[in-house]
Protein backbone atom coordinates (compact mmCIF):
# COMPACT_ATOMS: atom_id res chain seq x y z
CA UNK A 1 0.00 0.00 0.00
CA UNK A 2 1.42 3.38 -1.02
CA UNK A 3 2.34 6.07 1.46
CA UNK A 4 -0.15 8.50 -0.02
CA UNK A 5 -3.00 6.04 0.49
CA UNK A 6 -1.90 5.47 4.08
CA UNK A 7 -1.77 9.17 4.76
CA UNK A 8 -5.23 9.60 3.32
CA UNK A 9 -6.59 6.95 5.70
CA UNK A 10 -5.26 8.75 8.74
CA UNK A 11 -5.98 12.38 7.67
CA UNK A 12 -7.56 14.21 10.53
CA UNK A 13 -9.20 16.82 8.24
CA UNK A 14 -11.76 15.77 5.69
CA UNK A 15 -10.66 16.77 2.09
CA UNK A 16 -12.85 19.39 0.31
CA UNK A 17 -14.52 18.00 -2.83
CA UNK A 18 -14.01 19.81 -6.20
CA UNK A 19 -16.81 21.70 -7.86
CA UNK A 20 -17.83 20.71 -11.38
CA UNK A 21 -16.42 23.98 -12.74
CA UNK A 22 -13.09 23.39 -10.99
CA UNK A 23 -12.89 19.85 -12.31
CA UNK A 24 -13.68 20.94 -15.88
CA UNK A 25 -11.13 23.77 -15.59
CA UNK A 26 -8.46 21.34 -14.38
CA UNK A 27 -9.27 18.89 -17.18
CA UNK A 28 -9.18 21.76 -19.72
CA UNK A 29 -5.77 22.87 -18.51
CA UNK A 30 -4.42 19.34 -18.63
CA UNK A 31 -5.77 18.71 -22.12
CA UNK A 32 -4.52 22.01 -23.53
CA UNK A 33 -1.04 21.37 -22.10
CA UNK A 34 -0.95 17.83 -23.39
CA UNK A 35 -2.64 18.45 -26.77
CA UNK A 36 -1.66 22.07 -27.49
CA UNK A 37 -1.17 21.44 -31.22
CA UNK A 38 -2.54 18.38 -32.97
CA UNK A 39 -3.36 17.48 -36.58
CA UNK A 40 -6.42 15.38 -37.24
CA UNK A 41 -8.25 14.38 -40.38
CA UNK A 42 -11.94 13.61 -40.80
CA UNK A 43 -15.22 14.41 -42.50
CA UNK A 44 -17.31 17.48 -41.59
CA UNK A 45 -20.89 16.88 -40.42
CA UNK A 46 -23.48 19.15 -38.81
CA UNK A 47 -21.72 22.32 -39.99
CA UNK A 48 -23.23 25.51 -38.48
CA UNK A 49 -22.25 29.10 -39.30
CA UNK A 50 -23.50 31.08 -36.28
CA UNK A 51 -24.74 34.66 -36.40
CA UNK A 52 -21.73 35.62 -34.29
CA UNK A 53 -19.44 34.57 -37.14
CA UNK A 54 -18.14 31.42 -35.42
CA UNK A 55 -18.22 28.00 -37.12
CA UNK A 56 -19.28 24.86 -35.28
CA UNK A 57 -19.12 21.34 -36.72
CA UNK A 58 -18.28 17.72 -35.94
CA UNK A 59 -15.36 15.73 -37.36
CA UNK A 60 -15.81 12.00 -37.62
CA UNK A 61 -14.17 8.95 -39.11
CA UNK A 62 -15.52 5.43 -39.43
CA UNK A 63 -15.74 4.77 -35.68
CA UNK A 64 -15.43 7.99 -33.72
CA UNK A 65 -16.13 11.73 -33.70
CA UNK A 66 -15.08 14.97 -32.02
CA UNK A 67 -16.70 18.39 -31.87
CA UNK A 68 -14.84 21.34 -33.37
CA UNK A 69 -15.12 25.13 -33.14
CA UNK A 70 -13.47 27.67 -35.46
CA UNK A 71 -13.91 31.18 -34.07
CA UNK A 72 -14.43 34.35 -36.08
CA UNK A 73 -10.94 35.66 -35.34
CA UNK A 74 -9.52 32.61 -37.07
CA UNK A 75 -11.94 31.65 -39.84
CA UNK A 76 -11.63 34.96 -41.70
CA UNK A 77 -8.18 33.71 -42.84
CA UNK A 78 -9.67 30.51 -44.30
CA UNK A 79 -10.32 31.15 -48.01
CA UNK A 80 -13.32 28.86 -48.36
CA UNK A 81 -16.46 28.05 -46.39
CA UNK A 82 -16.65 24.43 -45.16
CA UNK A 83 -19.69 22.28 -45.79
CA UNK A 84 -21.05 18.89 -44.73
CA UNK A 85 -19.33 15.91 -46.32
CA UNK A 86 -16.02 17.72 -46.95
CA UNK A 87 -12.93 15.74 -45.97
CA UNK A 88 -10.54 18.12 -44.18
CA UNK A 89 -7.25 18.20 -42.28
CA UNK A 90 -7.48 20.31 -39.09
CA UNK A 91 -4.77 21.75 -36.85
CA UNK A 92 -5.72 23.01 -33.39
CA UNK A 93 -5.64 22.40 -29.68
CA UNK A 94 -7.83 20.07 -27.64
CA UNK A 95 -9.83 21.93 -25.01
CA UNK A 96 -12.98 21.62 -22.90
CA UNK A 97 -16.19 23.59 -23.27
CA UNK A 98 -16.63 24.00 -19.53
CA UNK A 99 -20.38 24.89 -19.35
CA UNK A 100 -21.26 21.45 -20.78
CA UNK A 101 -18.17 19.51 -19.82
CA UNK A 102 -17.57 18.51 -23.44
CA UNK A 103 -14.13 18.33 -24.91
CA UNK A 104 -13.57 19.67 -28.44
CA UNK A 105 -10.85 20.84 -30.74
CA UNK A 106 -10.37 24.59 -31.21
CA UNK A 107 -9.41 24.98 -34.88
CA UNK A 108 -6.43 27.13 -35.88
CA UNK A 109 -6.06 25.87 -39.46
CA UNK A 110 -8.34 23.98 -41.83
CA UNK A 111 -7.47 22.57 -45.25
CA UNK A 112 -9.45 20.34 -47.57
CA UNK A 113 -8.03 16.93 -48.34
CA UNK A 114 -7.63 16.26 -52.05
CA UNK A 115 -8.94 19.36 -53.89
CA UNK A 116 -7.20 22.60 -52.91
CA UNK A 117 -8.79 25.20 -50.63
CA UNK A 118 -8.25 28.00 -53.15
CA UNK A 119 -10.08 26.11 -55.86
CA UNK A 120 -13.02 25.39 -53.56
CA UNK A 121 -13.11 29.03 -52.48
CA UNK A 122 -12.99 30.13 -56.12
CA UNK A 123 -15.95 27.93 -57.04
CA UNK A 124 -17.94 29.08 -54.01
CA UNK A 125 -17.43 32.78 -54.78
CA UNK A 126 -18.17 32.26 -58.47
CA UNK A 127 -21.38 30.36 -57.68
CA UNK A 128 -22.53 33.05 -55.26
CA UNK A 129 -21.90 35.99 -57.61
CA UNK A 130 -23.32 34.08 -60.57
CA UNK A 131 -26.48 33.36 -58.56
CA UNK A 132 -26.86 37.12 -58.03
CA UNK A 133 -26.56 37.69 -61.79
CA UNK A 134 -23.39 39.79 -61.50
CA UNK A 135 -21.73 37.98 -64.44
CA UNK A 136 -24.64 38.79 -66.78
CA UNK A 137 -23.46 40.17 -70.13
CA UNK A 138 -26.19 42.84 -69.99
CA UNK A 139 -24.40 44.47 -67.05
CA UNK A 140 -21.11 44.83 -68.89
CA UNK A 141 -20.44 48.38 -70.08
CA UNK A 142 -19.00 49.07 -73.54
CA UNK A 143 -15.47 50.41 -73.65
CA UNK A 144 -15.05 53.97 -74.99
CA UNK A 145 -14.18 54.09 -78.69
CA UNK A 146 -11.26 56.52 -78.30
CA UNK A 147 -10.26 56.77 -74.61
CA UNK A 148 -8.22 59.84 -73.75
CA UNK A 149 -7.19 58.93 -70.19
CA UNK A 150 -6.50 55.37 -69.02
CA UNK A 151 -6.24 54.53 -65.33
CA UNK A 152 -4.03 51.58 -64.34
CA UNK A 153 -4.58 50.01 -60.90
CA UNK A 154 -1.52 47.86 -60.24
CA UNK A 155 1.86 47.82 -58.55
CA UNK A 156 4.16 50.61 -59.79
CA UNK A 157 7.13 48.24 -59.46
CA UNK A 158 5.66 45.28 -61.31
CA UNK A 159 6.20 44.27 -64.91
CA UNK A 160 2.49 44.73 -65.68
CA UNK A 161 2.58 48.53 -65.54
CA UNK A 162 5.74 48.73 -67.66
CA UNK A 163 4.18 46.45 -70.29
CA UNK A 164 1.01 48.57 -70.40
CA UNK A 165 3.03 51.80 -70.54
CA UNK A 166 5.25 50.55 -73.38
CA UNK A 167 2.31 49.35 -75.51
CA UNK A 168 0.24 52.52 -75.06
CA UNK A 169 3.13 54.92 -75.73
CA UNK A 170 4.15 52.92 -78.79
CA UNK A 171 0.69 52.45 -80.34
CA UNK A 172 -1.15 55.65 -79.39
CA UNK A 173 -0.55 59.38 -79.58
CA UNK A 174 -3.51 60.82 -77.69
CA UNK A 175 -3.81 58.54 -74.63
CA UNK A 176 -2.53 59.70 -71.23
CA UNK A 177 -1.88 57.17 -68.46
CA UNK A 178 -2.84 57.61 -64.78
CA UNK A 179 -1.17 55.13 -62.40
CA UNK A 180 -3.15 54.29 -59.26
CA UNK A 181 -0.63 52.32 -57.18
CA UNK A 182 -1.80 49.30 -55.21
CA UNK A 183 -0.28 46.12 -53.89
CA UNK A 184 -1.34 43.15 -56.01
CA UNK A 185 -0.13 40.33 -53.77
CA UNK A 186 -0.51 39.57 -50.10
CA UNK A 187 -3.12 39.81 -47.39
CA UNK A 188 -4.22 43.43 -48.05
CA UNK A 189 -3.79 43.46 -51.84
CA UNK A 190 -7.49 43.03 -52.68
CA UNK A 191 -8.44 45.88 -50.34
CA UNK A 192 -5.86 48.23 -51.91
CA UNK A 193 -7.03 47.39 -55.44
CA UNK A 194 -10.65 47.99 -54.36
CA UNK A 195 -9.73 51.37 -52.88
CA UNK A 196 -7.90 52.26 -56.09
CA UNK A 197 -11.05 51.59 -58.15
CA UNK A 198 -13.19 53.65 -55.78
CA UNK A 199 -10.60 56.46 -55.80
CA UNK A 200 -10.76 56.66 -59.61
CA UNK A 201 -14.56 56.83 -59.52
CA UNK A 202 -14.55 59.59 -56.88
CA UNK A 203 -12.03 61.53 -58.97
CA UNK A 204 -14.33 61.34 -62.01
CA UNK A 205 -17.28 62.77 -60.05
CA UNK A 206 -15.51 66.11 -59.46
CA UNK A 207 -13.16 66.24 -62.47
CA UNK A 208 -13.67 68.33 -65.60
CA UNK A 209 -14.91 66.45 -68.65
CA UNK A 210 -11.53 66.49 -70.37
CA UNK A 211 -9.77 65.27 -67.20
CA UNK A 212 -11.97 62.24 -66.46
CA UNK A 213 -10.61 58.68 -66.62
CA UNK A 214 -12.32 56.89 -69.51
CA UNK A 215 -11.32 53.28 -68.76
CA UNK A 216 -9.52 51.37 -65.98
CA UNK A 217 -7.05 48.49 -66.39
CA UNK A 218 -6.90 46.37 -63.22
CA UNK A 219 -4.42 43.52 -62.96
CA UNK A 220 -0.90 42.19 -62.54
CA UNK A 221 1.57 39.82 -64.13
CA UNK A 222 1.64 36.06 -63.79
CA UNK A 223 2.16 34.02 -60.63
CA UNK A 224 0.90 31.06 -58.65
CA UNK A 225 -2.73 30.60 -57.68
CA UNK A 226 -1.85 31.94 -54.23
CA UNK A 227 -0.14 35.01 -55.73
CA UNK A 228 -3.17 35.83 -57.88
CA UNK A 229 -5.75 35.19 -55.17
CA UNK A 230 -6.35 38.89 -54.38
CA UNK A 231 -8.27 39.17 -57.67
CA UNK A 232 -10.68 36.44 -56.53
CA UNK A 233 -11.86 38.28 -53.41
CA UNK A 234 -15.62 38.90 -53.27
CA UNK A 235 -15.45 42.53 -52.12
CA UNK A 236 -13.10 43.40 -55.00
CA UNK A 237 -15.49 41.75 -57.48
CA UNK A 238 -18.39 43.83 -56.16
CA UNK A 239 -16.31 47.02 -56.44
CA UNK A 240 -15.57 46.21 -60.10
CA UNK A 241 -19.26 45.68 -60.79
CA UNK A 242 -20.21 48.93 -58.98
CA UNK A 243 -17.64 51.04 -60.85
CA UNK A 244 -19.04 53.72 -63.15
CA UNK A 245 -15.81 53.54 -65.19
CA UNK A 246 -15.54 50.55 -67.58
CA UNK A 247 -12.91 48.09 -66.34
CA UNK A 248 -10.56 45.73 -68.19
CA UNK A 249 -9.26 42.87 -66.02
CA UNK A 250 -5.75 41.69 -66.91
CA UNK A 251 -4.60 39.16 -64.34
CA UNK A 252 -1.72 36.74 -64.89
CA UNK A 253 -1.25 34.88 -68.14
CA UNK A 254 -3.69 33.67 -70.75
CA UNK A 255 -4.43 30.40 -68.93
CA UNK A 256 -5.19 32.16 -65.62
CA UNK A 257 -8.81 33.03 -64.89
CA UNK A 258 -9.97 35.03 -61.87
CA UNK A 259 -13.26 36.27 -60.48
CA UNK A 260 -12.18 39.76 -61.61
CA UNK A 261 -11.92 38.44 -65.19
CA UNK A 262 -15.46 37.07 -65.02
CA UNK A 263 -17.10 40.20 -63.59
CA UNK A 264 -15.11 42.91 -65.43
CA UNK A 265 -16.49 44.60 -68.55
CA UNK A 266 -13.67 43.08 -70.62
CA UNK A 267 -11.10 40.38 -69.91
CA UNK A 268 -7.57 40.58 -71.27
CA UNK A 269 -5.31 37.51 -71.10
CA UNK A 270 -2.28 39.65 -70.15
CA UNK A 271 -1.58 43.29 -69.15
CA UNK A 272 -0.03 43.90 -72.58
CA UNK A 273 -3.19 42.58 -74.24
CA UNK A 274 -5.24 45.00 -72.10
CA UNK A 275 -3.16 47.89 -73.44
CA UNK A 276 -3.67 46.56 -76.98
CA UNK A 277 -7.46 46.59 -76.41
CA UNK A 278 -7.32 50.25 -75.32
CA UNK A 279 -5.11 51.20 -78.25
CA UNK A 280 -6.83 49.14 -80.94
CA UNK A 281 -9.34 51.83 -82.01
CA UNK A 282 -6.72 54.55 -82.40
CA UNK A 283 -4.30 52.14 -84.04
CA UNK A 284 -7.02 51.01 -86.44
CA UNK A 285 -7.86 54.61 -87.31
CA UNK A 286 -4.18 55.44 -87.86
CA UNK A 287 -3.75 52.34 -90.01
CA UNK A 288 -6.82 53.31 -92.05
CA UNK A 289 -5.48 56.85 -92.48
CA UNK A 290 -2.05 55.54 -93.47
CA UNK A 291 -3.66 53.10 -95.91
CA UNK A 292 -5.67 55.87 -97.55
CA UNK A 293 -2.62 58.14 -97.56
CA UNK A 294 -0.58 55.49 -99.34
CA UNK A 295 -3.42 54.93 -101.79
CA UNK A 296 -3.73 58.67 -102.37
CA UNK A 297 0.02 59.05 -102.94
CA UNK A 298 -0.08 56.22 -105.47
CA UNK A 299 -3.08 57.72 -107.24
CA UNK A 300 -1.45 61.16 -107.37
CA UNK A 301 1.75 59.62 -108.73
CA UNK A 302 -0.17 57.85 -111.49
CA UNK A 303 -2.08 61.04 -112.36
CA UNK A 304 1.20 62.98 -112.53
CA UNK A 305 2.71 60.43 -114.89
CA UNK A 306 -0.41 60.53 -117.07
CA UNK A 307 -0.37 64.37 -117.09
CA UNK A 308 3.31 64.41 -118.03
CA UNK A 309 2.59 62.11 -120.98
CA UNK A 310 -0.29 64.35 -122.12
CA UNK A 311 1.92 67.43 -121.75
CA UNK A 312 4.63 65.87 -123.84
CA UNK A 313 2.11 65.00 -126.54
CA UNK A 314 0.84 68.58 -126.54
CA UNK A 315 4.35 69.98 -126.69
CA UNK A 316 4.93 68.02 -129.89
CA UNK A 317 1.56 69.06 -131.35
CA UNK A 318 1.48 71.47 -134.38
CA UNK A 319 -0.86 73.77 -132.47
CA UNK A 320 2.06 75.26 -130.54
CA UNK A 321 3.74 76.41 -133.76
CA UNK A 322 0.52 78.14 -134.87
CA UNK A 323 -0.26 79.65 -131.48
CA UNK A 324 2.09 82.72 -131.65
CA UNK A 325 0.56 83.84 -134.98
CA UNK A 326 -2.94 83.46 -133.55
CA UNK A 327 -1.88 85.58 -130.56
CA UNK A 328 -0.62 88.35 -132.90
CA UNK A 329 -3.84 88.27 -134.92
CA UNK A 330 -5.94 88.50 -131.77
CA UNK A 331 -3.82 91.40 -130.50
CA UNK A 332 -4.48 93.40 -133.71
CA UNK A 333 -8.19 92.64 -133.44
CA UNK A 334 -8.17 93.90 -129.86
CA UNK A 335 -6.41 97.14 -130.93
CA UNK A 336 -9.13 97.79 -133.54
CA UNK A 337 -11.88 97.20 -130.97
CA UNK A 338 -10.15 99.53 -128.49
CA UNK A 339 -10.02 102.36 -131.08
CA UNK A 340 -13.70 101.97 -131.95
CA UNK A 341 -14.62 101.93 -128.29
CA UNK A 342 -12.68 105.13 -127.60
CA UNK A 343 -14.42 106.95 -130.46
CA UNK A 344 -17.82 105.74 -129.28
CA UNK A 345 -17.16 106.98 -125.72
CA UNK A 346 -16.06 110.42 -126.99
CA UNK A 347 -19.22 110.71 -129.12
CA UNK A 348 -21.47 109.83 -126.20
CA UNK A 349 -19.63 112.36 -124.01
CA UNK A 350 -20.23 115.17 -126.48
CA UNK A 351 -23.96 114.33 -126.70
CA UNK A 352 -24.36 114.34 -122.91
CA UNK A 353 -22.40 117.61 -122.64
CA UNK A 354 -24.75 119.35 -125.08
CA UNK A 355 -27.79 118.15 -123.14
CA UNK A 356 -26.28 119.43 -119.91
CA UNK A 357 -25.73 122.89 -121.39
CA UNK A 358 -29.37 123.09 -122.56
CA UNK A 359 -30.62 122.07 -119.10
CA UNK A 360 -28.40 124.69 -117.45
CA UNK A 361 -29.95 127.38 -119.60
CA UNK A 362 -33.45 126.29 -118.61
CA UNK A 363 -32.54 126.28 -114.92
CA UNK A 364 -31.13 129.84 -114.72
CA UNK A 365 -31.72 131.73 -111.36
CA UNK A 366 -33.99 134.43 -112.82
CA UNK A 367 -36.39 131.96 -114.39
CA UNK A 368 -36.41 129.83 -111.23
CA UNK A 369 -37.25 132.90 -109.05
CA UNK A 370 -40.15 133.91 -111.33
CA UNK A 371 -41.66 130.42 -111.34
CA UNK A 372 -41.27 130.18 -107.56
CA UNK A 373 -43.24 133.44 -107.02
CA UNK A 374 -46.05 132.22 -109.27
CA UNK A 375 -46.30 128.92 -107.38
CA UNK A 376 -46.39 130.74 -104.00
CA UNK A 377 -49.30 132.95 -105.13
CA UNK A 378 -51.20 129.94 -106.43
CA UNK A 379 -50.59 128.06 -103.18
CA UNK A 380 -51.96 130.97 -101.08
CA UNK A 381 -55.18 131.07 -103.15
CA UNK A 382 -55.62 127.30 -102.72
CA UNK A 383 -55.12 127.55 -98.94
CA UNK A 384 -57.79 130.28 -98.68
CA UNK A 385 -60.27 128.21 -100.68
CA UNK A 386 -59.52 125.13 -98.61
CA UNK A 387 -60.17 126.91 -95.29
CA UNK A 388 -63.51 128.29 -96.49
CA UNK A 389 -64.62 124.87 -97.76
CA UNK A 390 -63.72 123.18 -94.44
CA UNK A 391 -65.66 125.81 -92.38
CA UNK A 392 -68.71 125.44 -94.62
CA UNK A 393 -68.60 121.62 -94.31
CA UNK A 394 -68.28 121.76 -90.49
CA UNK A 395 -71.25 124.15 -90.16
CA UNK A 396 -73.38 121.92 -92.39
CA UNK A 397 -72.51 118.79 -90.36
CA UNK A 398 -73.21 120.55 -87.05
CA UNK A 399 -76.69 121.59 -88.20
CA UNK A 400 -77.42 117.99 -89.29
CA UNK A 401 -76.14 116.68 -85.92
CA UNK A 402 -78.32 119.08 -83.92
CA UNK A 403 -81.44 118.10 -85.86
CA UNK A 404 -80.67 114.39 -85.35
CA UNK A 405 -80.06 114.87 -81.62
CA UNK A 406 -83.43 116.65 -81.22
CA UNK A 407 -85.22 113.81 -83.01
CA UNK A 408 -83.44 111.18 -80.95
CA UNK A 409 -84.29 112.97 -77.71
CA UNK A 410 -87.95 113.24 -78.69
CA UNK A 411 -88.11 109.49 -79.42
CA UNK A 412 -86.20 108.41 -76.29
CA UNK A 413 -88.18 106.22 -73.81
CA UNK A 414 -86.61 108.20 -70.99
CA UNK A 415 -88.32 111.34 -72.32
CA UNK A 416 -91.66 109.57 -72.08
CA UNK A 417 -90.83 108.45 -68.50
CA UNK A 418 -90.15 112.07 -67.63
CA UNK A 419 -93.78 112.84 -68.36
CA UNK A 420 -94.97 110.49 -65.60
CA UNK A 421 -94.99 107.13 -67.36
CA UNK A 422 -93.22 104.00 -66.09
CA UNK A 423 -91.98 100.60 -67.42
CA UNK A 424 -92.73 97.42 -65.47
CA UNK A 425 -90.61 94.23 -65.75
CA UNK A 426 -91.11 90.85 -64.10
CA UNK A 427 -88.39 88.96 -62.17
CA UNK A 428 -86.83 87.65 -65.39
CA UNK A 429 -86.58 91.14 -66.94
CA UNK A 430 -89.48 90.77 -69.39
CA UNK A 431 -91.65 93.87 -69.89
CA UNK A 432 -95.12 93.45 -68.30
CA UNK A 433 -97.70 94.40 -70.93
CA UNK A 434 -100.87 93.03 -69.29
CA UNK A 435 -102.14 92.20 -65.81
CA UNK A 436 -102.27 88.61 -67.00
CA UNK A 437 -98.46 88.52 -67.18
CA UNK A 438 -98.10 88.57 -63.36
CA UNK A 439 -99.63 86.88 -60.37
CA UNK A 440 -100.10 88.07 -56.78
CA UNK A 441 -96.80 87.68 -54.91
CA UNK A 442 -94.64 88.17 -58.03
CA UNK A 443 -91.79 90.63 -57.81
CA UNK A 444 -92.06 93.48 -60.30
CA UNK A 445 -89.44 96.11 -61.07
CA UNK A 446 -90.77 99.55 -62.08
CA UNK A 447 -88.43 101.82 -64.07
CA UNK A 448 -89.01 105.60 -63.60
CA UNK A 449 -87.15 108.50 -65.20
CA UNK A 450 -84.80 108.89 -62.23
CA UNK A 451 -84.48 105.29 -60.91
CA UNK A 452 -86.11 101.92 -60.21
CA UNK A 453 -88.73 100.59 -57.77
CA UNK A 454 -88.68 96.94 -56.63
CA UNK A 455 -92.30 95.98 -55.77
CA UNK A 456 -94.44 92.91 -55.06
CA UNK A 457 -97.90 92.39 -56.60
CA UNK A 458 -100.60 92.24 -53.92
CA UNK A 459 -103.51 91.93 -56.36
CA UNK A 460 -104.33 92.49 -60.02
CA UNK A 461 -107.43 94.09 -61.51
CA UNK A 462 -108.18 94.04 -65.17
CA UNK A 463 -110.14 96.85 -66.87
Amino acid sequence: MSSELLRSLFDEEERRPLTISELNADIRGALERRFSSVWIEGEIVNFISAASGHWYFTLHDDSSQIKAACFRGTNYRIRFKPFDGLQVRVRGRVTVYEPKGEYQISVDSLEPVGEGALKIAFEQIRAKLSGEGLFDQKLKRPLPFLPRRVGVVTSPNGAAFHDIFNVLTRRTRSVSIVLIPARVQGEFAAEEVRRGIELANRFNVNADENQKIDVLIVGRGGGSREDLWAFNEEHLARAIRASAIPIISAVGHEIDWSISDLIADRRAPTPSAAAEIVAESEAAILETINHHARSMHGSIGRRLLESKAVLQDLALSPVFSEFPQRVRDDRRFVDVLATELREFVLSRFRTVSNRFDAARQRLSPVRLASRTAEQKTRLAVLETRQSAAIRSLIESRMKFLNVGSAKLDALSPLKVLGRGYAIAKDASGVVVRSVDDVLPGDNVQIRLSDGKLNTRVESAEKN
